[in-house]
């Protein structure tokens, strides 16, 4: 997390130094009680200044921010440990039999909650087995009986609630902050889409009708005006946010909403599930060429869209009933630098590991037959 972003955990460290606060009151009161009994009581004074003044520091740290991280944590745990196991230098063997630790072992579980918090579950737990265990040692026996004893089992459940909810506010705020990002990002795309459509678009428009209404060698700028427009009103229309590396898409609802009068589209009965930056891309190269029958098949023209899953591969037919393309007209367009269907149909196909047939003639329609194997 950068240094300046907001800990999403902030709320559960707030409570933390409140349970702070009241086992230090605790661990106050059983001192005070218990100290007349200890072999050393002066010693036992001077550790739970110690005491005090760590968990002042702790709650200032955490609270402050900057203790927020694994090697404070640590040494916390340091620090409690080497104070449970100063139970047999304040105490006797029996005390330590006949009591819990010192200091108690609800302060100890301050280092429980501060791992759980930092570093999620298994921390947590891994924390409270570790005090459990220093526990252990100064009693110098281990306590089966949970139902006499069940600090073993508080232990491991504040450490795996604790540290759930620590790693459930960070995904969540993670989460949140994505949808703001595509929020905004689908904001500025509006933004964009009227300021496009304001301005180059509509001048797109303008010389394309105009230069069809000339005719001559302004045809020619009018027909790459007109291709460029209709670029245009696919993209600032489109208001899907960018297709997601790993998630599916049935490649046969993308052509379904290029049905129209004049396109007709068959789809298997089964959805055709790709990869949604493949069945994009595949779904780009068909409307390339639907924008090509527009654009050049006459104004007559049918186009029909014929999909094929064939298990290793995946076949998209685009036929039309137009004028077809003149023999010889391909090649001209690219000594022109009109390269279309160069790098919008068989580049595409080409990159994606696929292949773009064309088949077309004068007053025979025009055929592409794109084809690209599953991966």
């Amino acid at each position: 997390m950068p240094a300046n972003a907001p800990d999403p955990a902030t709320p559960l460290w707030r409570a933390a130094q409140v349970f702070r606060l009241l086992s230090c009151l605790y661990a106050l009161g059983f001192q005070v009680s218990v100290n007349p009994d200890l072999d050393r009581p002066g010693v036992a004074w001077t550790l739970f200044a110690v005491l005090l003044g760590f968990s002042a520091l702790c709650a200032v740290a955490y609270l402050q921010g900057f203790g927020r991280r694994p090697a404070f944590v640590l040494a916390e745990i340091g620090v409690v440990l080497t104070l449970i196991l100063s139970t047999e230098v304040v105490a006797s063997s029996q005390w330590a039999f006949d009591n819990q630790s010192w200091p108690t072992t609800l302060w100890a579980t301050n280092a429980t909650i501060s791992a759980a918090i930092v570093a999620g579950p298994i921390a947590g737990m891994f924390t409270g087995v570790l005090v459990m265990a220093a526990s252990t040692v100064v009693k110098g026996f281990i306590n089966y009986d949970l139902g006499r004893n069940a600090t073993i089992v508080i232990e491991l459940a504040v450490g795996l609630a604790v540290g759930m909810a620590a790693q459930t506010a960070r995904r969540a705020h993670s989460e949140l902050e994505q949808a703001t990002r595509l929020a905004a990002a689908h904001q500025e795309r509006e933004r964009l889409s009227r300021e496009v459509h304001d301005g180059a678009i509509q001048v797109l428009a303008l010389v394309s009708r105009r230069g069809r209404e000339i005719g001559g060698a302004t045809a020619e700028l009018a027909e790459l005006a007109g291709e460029q427009e209709r670029a245009l009103r696919r993209l600032v229309s489109s208001g899907e946010a960018e297709p997601r590396v790993g998630a599916m898409t049935d490649v046969g609802a993308l052509l379904q909403q290029r049905a129209s009068d004049r396109v007709s589209v068959s789809l298997p009965a089964e959805p055709v599930l790709l990869d949604a930056v493949v069945a994009t891309e595949l779904s780009a190269a068909v409307v390339n060429a639907l924008d090509n029958v527009v654009a050049h098949a006459g104004p007559g023209a049918h186009a029909y869209v014929l999909l094929e899953d064939l298990g290793d591969t995946i076949t998209v037919s685009i036929r039309d009933d137009g004028t077809g393309i003149p023999e010889g007209r391909l090649e001209e367009a690219v000594r022109e630098g009109r390269i279309g269907v160069a790098k919008s149909i068989v580049g595409r196909m080409n990159w994606l590991g696929g292949s773009a047939k064309l088949t077309s003639g004068p007053e025979s329609g025009t055929e592409w037959e794109l084809t690209l194997p599953r991966r």
